[in-house]
């Protein structure tokens, strides 16, 4: 006989859940990554060694919080609220609206007292957790940073007490509409009890090198239920707090744009490459050292301007003052454009910079100040800059790309090794380019001489043809093909045919009969 047993109808029902939000981080960068910011009412752990800036990310939670009138609880086991006080201050910042709970304090060290803080045989979890519960009962914060847990694994003695209590301080949490945020300084990496438990996990890392600035950089491992941008991201801890760098992922900033093709300033340049610079795409001049390479950058650079463009300069091989001084004596004046602010001049030191750093820096130039004409001098510099980059490629081709679906006119300059015959460069990123320049040294009649030619443009009609570059006072100038030369960029050519030379005076005096 089949009996059925009937559902009391008395029992309670679970509650239905409220809508999920999303609330900022205080940090624009890591809103971006995290696609709008934090689900509101959850625990996440901030993990990072010592000196990686989670203090200053927990900090400015917090004052997040407060600017939109939510109250914030700083929980610390290891830092008192003078040296929390401090690093606020050493920001700018102002505490007034947080509370700052020490379980650290003067009469947890006191020798009378029956127990020390920090000794995991002489304190119990259970009495620095409910003095925690006390605290939130009372103060009632919406927002809670928490740290740190590695003295709550101190204490613990033991993982299954550890897991059991950080359980029970989620479900604690989550009952008091808190978001929270655990720091861990990862001294028992990895940690995958806290990972598990965590409805997110943000990891802060900080790494040395060998010659300049540290390196520091933030992935997110995990966020349940809300779409992130995955990798690594590079970011400073600069006066101000945290400056995140989210990585630049080209497919998500596409913007419409008139295309169209702008002069170089030289008549025999822009032949050269089958009607001058197409916005939209990267021009890449190739040469070595002292062949001309910034010169005829600037003169690109000079046309744009005088165009009423605005345009970025990106040095970083040389000075500031012998930039201008050299386009000055070159009939190149660019000082005015650069006091109008029409011109942005960014001298750049390599050392102290990280790829995701310098990609930030063109992206507000591109979408801030609307700059439409940028020149990066050299890209050796910036690729030598940063060792042991295995994918920096990766990241210069979808800088380029970016810069390309903007409409930006782009010239990139690449140093090679050698003077003349064999000649090599650190790394080919001619395939990335839209447009190439070849700019070669070579010798005849006992002088030594340039010449230029444009082996490849996805978007013209290109010359295929070798020309004589001179530069001199009255600027850049283009001569007559070299038909009467063969083995012209090997650098030691021979000579079949009666092409006449455009110097004749050491390169410095340039024929008034040629294509300038």
């Amino acid at each position: 006989m089949i009996t059925s047993q009937t559902t009391n109808s008395t029992a309670t029902a679970r509650p239905k859940r409220q809508p999920t939000t999303r609330i900022s981080t205080g940090i624009n960068g890591l809103d971006d990554i995290l696609c709008g910011g934090l689900t509101a009412q959850r625990v996440y752990l901030v993990e990072g060694s010592p000196g990686t800036g989670k203090t200053t990310l927990g900090l400015q939670f917090l004052l997040e919080g407060v600017r939109l009138g939510e109250t914030g609880l700083y929980i610390t086991l290891s830092e008192t609220a003078d040296e929390l006080e401090a690093v606020a201050e050493s920001h700018g910042w102002d505490m007034q609206g947080i509370d700052v709970f020490e379980l650290a304090n003067d009469t947890s060290l006191d020798p009378e007292a029956q127990q020390s803080v920090f000794h995991p045989s002489e304190v119990e979890l259970g009495e620095t957790t409910r003095s925690v519960m006390e605290r939130v009962n009372t103060l009632k914060p919406l927002r809670v940073v928490f740290d740190s847990l590695s003295e709550m694994r101190l204490l613990a003695q033991n993982p299954l007490r550890y897991r059991r209590q950080i359980l029970a301080l989620k479900q604690f949490f989550s009952q008091r509409d808190c978001t929270v945020l655990l720091l861990d300084d990862k001294s028992n990496t990895p940690d995958q009890q806290l990972h598990s438990i965590a409805h997110g996990v943000i990891s802060l890392e900080q790494i040395a090198q060998e010659f300049g600035k540290e390196r520091r950089r933030v992935n997110v491992i995990k966020m349940r239920g809300t779409k992130f941008r995955g990798g690594y991201h590079d970011y400073i801890l600069e006066t101000g707090g945290l400056k995140i760098f989210p990585r630049l992922v080209a497919a998500e900033h596409h913007r419409p744009y008139s295309a169209h093709v702008s002069s170089t300033g030289s008549e025999g340049f822009d032949a050269l490459l089958g009607g001058g610079l197409a916005s939209g795409t990267n021009t890449l001049i190739v040469g070595p050292s002292g062949i001309g390479k910034t010169t005829m950058s600037v003169r690109c650079l000079l046309s744009a301007l005088e165009r009423g463009e605005k345009a970025s300069f990106y040095l970083f091989d040389e000075g500031l003052g012998t930039f201008f001084a050299r386009s000055a004596a070159l009939g190149m004046e660019l000082r005015g454009y650069a006091d109008s602010g029409q011109l942005k001049m960014h001298h750049i030191d390599p050392a102290e910079l990280a790829p995701g750093e310098f990609a930030q820096m063109l992206r507000d130039a591109v979408e801030g100040a609307n700059v439409k004409f940028i020149v990066i001098d050299s890209l050796n510099a910036y690729l030598q800059a940063m060792p042991g980059e295995h994918f920096l490629t990766l990241q210069m081709h979808e800088l380029l790309s970016y810069l390309n679906q903007q409409g930006v006119t782009t010239v990139l300059v690449l140093g090679q090794h050698g003077v003349i015959g064999e000649v090599r460069t650190d790394v080919d990123l001619s395939y990335m380019s839209d447009t190439t320049v070849l700019v070669r040294f070579f010798e005849s009649n006992g002088r030594l001489r340039r010449a230029l030619t444009v082996i490849k443009s996805r978007t013209a009609d290109h010359a295929l043809t070798i020309h004589e570059l001179v530069l001199g006072s009255g600027g850049m100038a283009i001569g007559p093909a070299l038909e009467g030369f063969e083995g012209v960029l090997t650098g030691l050519p021979t000579y079949r045919g009666a092409t006449p030379m455009m110097a004749t005076d050491a390169d410095t005096h340039v024929n008034t009969d040629v294509r300038r």
